[in-house]
């Protein structure tokens, strides 16, 4: 009868043994948190013991004599082990294996922030800018809710993500901005927090809302009715996803997944792009479409924003295969489209070509000629500087921002990325103004001419493209030009940078590379180029940063002077339409700028057009949802 006794007893010294070795190799104290904290390791649920068990502390190395003790401590449980190990081969009991780990020395200058406190008895570690424990912040979805196995994983990733850093952050900077009834950072952070826990997996919808969170700091600090407006615009107002089916030349069956996502309509229909890309997930799409929300808020029309496409790829597909499929993707999205509803245009991998496709497709199941739909062939309707608006406008942009220096374009060394149509017709403004751009890239790497391009060389790009051919294939013809594998244009000496590829582009060490190659302007092209890291490099460096919402804005001028009822059957000149495309990017500028000034940013301060940018936007949506009440 005593047996299962003694078996337990000798269990309880083996893990007894183990928690006073595993004691003994992580003995370091965590200084500055205020107590050591005790984690369990390995698989299993939370033991609901865990947080009445008694763990077994470690020994301080202050003292030889205190070390001395420890050492017969391990000789008297080593004694034990033998007989320990003879009596549980006999009578095995199933226990629960535990494992300590003390948090190392090392780590405790990362975890300053850290505290431990009980949360429904059982210890969490806590942290102290967001009060939360660490699961609460994971955006892995595997692993329990209060697993301690996880804990410290948690922690590790809690400590690098973008919860905390934001709240860290905001709690840093509310210190110098203007205070209200409750702290600045803890405002904010609850939106974040809220759009945290409803999409946790979508990167680039939670980067992108980020951004514009901290731009509203001092909005949201002034008004908190802000905040309950805020929650209501991240909530898209409709989201589709629909599969497309599609047959390509062999007569084989395939099948792609397409987005729209209507995301506000509160200043008036919806206007934005249908993107083709291998890419394209609803993550993108809501970033896409949030993003346009401001572009449209931001320009001088009444449009809200919306963001569509389909993770196809066009390259290396066939007319007919492209035709196919347009048709098909058509085929569910026209329910949702009308020149009241919602008014696609291109975006990437989305042409002249693909929206001819899509049109003809809508106007077969609508049964009538609806000029809804931006980027059509010019003999149908509309402007005729339609595919150049955005890059122009990009152009139009900068300089107003050197105006503002008492400089201009002429003479000036100019990087860009990207070489699709944006990028292009960026180069033939800058050669028109006199400027020296001098690169150009791809998925594959970047084109740099030393010469700088002109119009014959633009022309040469074009052909390239349209052959789809590599950008390699320039060097063979221009000697003094050098293609790079593998390598973004960021390290080339420049004055102004436009960035016209796809979101991210820039990280923290391309943003490194920028500044030490002379930059002293960004102009974003495509939304969202520079990642959290790469924006705080520029800012610290002083770079302005002119962005897309704003900068970008001449896309949107274009489409809706080309569906403009008084002007869609005329075209127009391009003196007449660059006049209209400069005073529309003139007042965008100054919105912003006005913007800025107003919440006290210093019009020469880096992140003046940025955040004046989204706060013009921002309370011309929430001025329009205010009045129509909660719908």
């Amino acid at each position: 009868m005593l047996l299962p006794t003694i078996g337990v007893g000798m269990n309880s010294a083996l893990d007894d043994m183990n928690l006073i070795q595993q004691a003994q190799r992580h003995h370091l104290v965590v200084r500055e948190i205020g107590e050591e904290i005790d984690l369990e390791i390995g698989p299993g649920e939370d033991d609901p013991s865990f947080g009445n068990t008694t763990l077994i502390g470690a020994p301080l190395r202050e003292s030889s004599a205190e070390e001395h003790g420890e050492s017969k401590q391990m000789v008297t449980v080593s004694q034990l082990s033998n007989d320990a190990q003879d009596m549980s081969q006999n009578q095995q009991v199933k226990r629960k294996k535990k494992v300590v780990k003390r948090w190392r020395e090392e780590w405790a200058d990362t975890y300053k922030w850290a505290y431990v406190d009980v949360k429904d008895g059982t210890p969490r570690i806590f942290c102290s800018v967001c009060r939360e424990f660490g699961r609460k912040h994971r955006r892995n979805p595997y692993g329990n809710e209060g697993s301690r196995n996880m804990q410290m994983s948690a922690l590790e990733e809690h400590n690098n993500s973008l919860l905390h850093k934001e709240a860290l952050r905001l709690q840093s900077a509310s210190k110098d901005k203007i205070m209200a009834d409750k702290p600045v950072y803890v405002k904010a952070g609850s939106i974040l927090e809220a759009t945290l826990k409803r999409d946790p997996h979508e990167v680039e919808f939670i980067q992108a809302v980020q951004e514009v969170v901290q731009a509203l700091e001092r909005v949201i600090g002034k008004n908190s009715h802000y905040v309950n407006i805020m929650e209501r615009l991240l909530e898209p107002e409709r989201m589709i996803i629909f599969r497309v089916p599609w047959v390509d030349d062999r007569g084989e069956t395939h099948v792609n997944r397409g987005f729209r996502v209507q995301f506000n309509q509160s200043m008036g229909p919806c206007r934005g792009g249908i993107r083709f890309h291998p890419s394209m997930n609803l993550s993108i799409t809501k970033f896409l479409g949030f993003e346009q929300t401001l572009k449209n808020a931001l320009s001088p029309y009444k449009l809200g924003g919306a963001a569509g496409g389909s993770d196809f790829d066009p390259k290396g597909k066939s007319d007919n295969e492209i035709m196919r499929f347009c048709q098909s993707f058509m085929c569910e999205m026209y329910h949702y489209l009308g020149p009241d509803k919602d008014l696609p245009s291109e975006e990437m991998g989305v042409g002249t070509r693909e929206m001819g496709y899509l049109f003809g497709q809508y106007r077969r199941l609508v049964g009538h000629f609806q000029g809804t739909f931006t980027g059509p062939r010019i003999f149908w309707s509309g402007s005729s500087l339609r595919p150049e608006a955005t890059g122009y406008g990009l152009v139009f942009f900068a300089q107003l921002m050197l105006a503002d220096m008492n400089k201009e374009l002429k003479g000036l060394r100019c990087v860009v990325s990207g070489s699709g149509k944006i990028a292009l017709h960026v180069l033939e403004k800058l050669i028109a103004y006199g400027a020296l751009p001098i690169s150009v890239s791809d998925s594959r790497g970047y084109l740099v001419d030393e010469d700088g391009f002109d119009y014959m060389k633009v022309q040469f790009l074009r052909d390239i493209k349209a052959q789809h051919r590599s950008l390699r294939d320039y060097s063979k013809t221009y000697a003094r030009s050098k293609y790079y594998d593998e390598a973004k244009p960021w390290t080339e000496r420049c004055d102004l940078a436009f960035a016209c590829a796809t979101q991210n582009e820039i990280d923290q060490s391309d943003a490194m590379n920028l500044v030490n190659s002379g930059c002293r302007i960004l102009i974003e092209g495509s939304n969202m180029p520079c990642n959290t890291d790469a924006v705080q490099v520029l800012r610290k460096a002083n770079v302005l940063v002119a962005p897309a919402m704003a900068a970008g804005a001449g896309g949107v001028v274009a489409g809706e002077l080309e569906l403009n009822h008084e002007c869609s059957l005329m075209n127009w000149s391009p003196e007449d339409f660059e006049s209209k495309l400069q005073e529309a990017m003139k007042q965008t500028y100054q919105r912003a700028i006005k913007a800025a000034t107003d919440f006290g940013y210093q019009k020469e301060s880096p992140e003046a057009l940025v955040h004046g940018a989204v706060i013009s936007a921002f309370l011309t949506i929430a001025q329009a949802m205010t009045d129509q009440g909660c719908v």
